[in-house]
Formats: C-alpha cells, structure tokens, sequence
C-alpha cells in the first residue's frame, strides 16, 4: 500500500516501516492527538503523501531538520526514506512536548529509522546548521522565519507546506525578510503549496 499511496516507488523494507509508522499512530493518537482523529481515516494521503512530497523538492543534503515535528511529519517519514535513499544523512526533529517526543523515538526504535528527537524550545535549541529545514502547520511565515533563520546553515533550503493564505503571509514576511521563493502546487491539498526558500536573510 505505501508505495503507491505515498506517490513514490519505494523498497519492501521501507513500506513495512511506514506501515508500522501508521499502526503505531493510530494505537497513540486516542490519548496525545497527533493529528486531527477525523484525519485518520485520510492518514496516508492527508499526512504521509503530503509529508513524502517534499522529499522530490530537497536539494542534496547531510543533515535535515523538521521543526515542531509533532506526530512527525514530514520529519518522520523523511527519516524513513533517507533509510533507503540517503543513509548517511542525519536527521533531526524538533518537539518540545515530552509526550509527542517520546512517541517519535518509540517510532524511531520501532521502525529502525535513524533520526534523533531534540525535546527542547526551538528558539532555545542550540543551532543545528541543517542544510534543509522543515515546519509543517508550525505558525505563519514572518515568525517562522527567525526560528528557521537559527537553524538553517549558510546557503540552505527551507521547505515549507502552506494553505491558501500563503501570498499573504509572503507578502508580510517581506517587510523584515529576503529570499528566494519557489512555490509548487500540494500533490495532497488543492489549495495548498510546497514553498522552498532559498538566500534567506534579514531586510
């Protein structure tokens, strides 16, 4: 079922640990709300096909860094691709909530996805200079960007799911901000876009 429901052509070995990914999601989600209940029904187009279609946007990258992972999307699925498609790189996901952090790891052993979990503030966190960084549903552009600006190293890519409301936060966030912005259109919600900034700066 992954394979195709995801929109990538993916190994056996990354199938089942997506699939475990979901049964563990399910199991948890009655007692911490990882995501909306009426979303489960949905859950791998609404979470996992949307957080998978990041991966084709990445540049090439060493260590990537999912801020406000949640239930761990897009991190998580992130992670479990990079297991088949670039096991050497790192991959980190911010959470501050104990209990969704100590959910992630239980993912993390269940799946044998290498990624780690910073349960920390992320504007406390100290600087992880990933060469991408990711925040799906975290708050609007213009406070988005001084948390991405702290962890982002020089020259890399934010990539970042928005809805319909995502030329206005651009406009607002480029009253105290400079970048590059390229917009592609959500693969999982007709109103939606992948935006993936680049050459991010302070005006």
């Amino acid at each position: 079922m992954p394979s195709h429901a995801i929109g990538l052509d993916v190994s056996r070995e990354t199938s089942e640990r997506l699939e475990i990914y979901a049964a563990l999601l399910k199991k948890w989600n009655p007692r911490i709300n990882l995501v909306a209940p009426a979303t489960l029904p949905e859950l791998w187009h609404r979470h996992f096909a949307d957080s998978a279609q990041l991966w084709a946007l990445a540049p090439d990258f060493q260590h990537w860094a999912d801020l406000g992972a949640g239930g761990g999307f897009p991190g998580a699925v992130v992670a479990i691709l990079a297991q088949e498609r670039r096991p050497d790189a790192r991959i980190t996901l911010v959470e501050s909530d104990r209990r969704k952090a100590t959910f992630l790891r239980t993912v993390a052993r269940e799946t044998g996805a290498a990624f780690s979990v910073a349960d920390q503030r992320i504007e406390s966190l100290r600087p992880l200079s990933a060469e991408v960084v990711s925040a799906r549903a975290l708050a609007p552009l213009p406070g988005l960007l001084p948390l991405i600006a702290r962890h982002l190293s020089p020259g890399g890519t934010a990539l970042l799911p928005k809805g319909r409301r995502s030329d206005a936060e651009i406009e607002k966030a480029l009253e105290t901000w400079r970048f590059d912005c390229q917009k592609t259109a959500s693969m999982t919600d007709p109103s939606g876009v992948i935006l993936k900034l680049t050459e991010i700066e302070r005006a």
